[in-house]
């Protein structure tokens, strides 16, 4: 079992930057693979981007790659994701998940945060 809480999210302007934290409980989190995904108000939950277990492998989605990093420090049992240059429409509900293989899909992963809000304003 693996039980996640983010924290970190809040209200700014954009081009703004915003650090969320992912902290895991139980000690099967450095064997799964972590991703971050967020929910607009009245859109799908969608892939933000992933990191694997060891930290030596990310992928993004081409929304935020350049602007979003994700990293993770197993002996902290924490996970990171780094948002820079924030933009209006990266306003969402952010979560973190763990899985076993850390595909794309929401079903890929087995554990979920609560979400943390992250709001942009223009």
């Amino acid at each position: 079992q693996v039980r996640l809480v983010e924290s970190g999210g809040g209200l700014l302007q954009a081009g703004g930057s915003l650090r969320l934290s992912c902290a895991a409980s139980g000690r099967a989190f450095s064997t799964y693979a972590m991703g971050w995904f967020r929910q607009a108000p009245g859109k799908e939950r969608e892939f933000v981007g992933v990191i694997s277990w060891s930290g030596g492998n990310t992928n993004y989605a081409d929304s935020v790659k350049g602007r979003f990093t994700i990293s993770r420090d197993n002996a902290k049992n924490t996970g990171y994701l780094q948002m820079n240059s924030l933009k209006p429409e990266d306003t969402a509900v952010y979560y973190c998940a763990a899985g076993p293989t850390g595909g794309l899909s929401r079903y890929d992963y087995d554990y979920w945060g609560q979400g943390t809000q992250v709001t942009v304003s223009s």
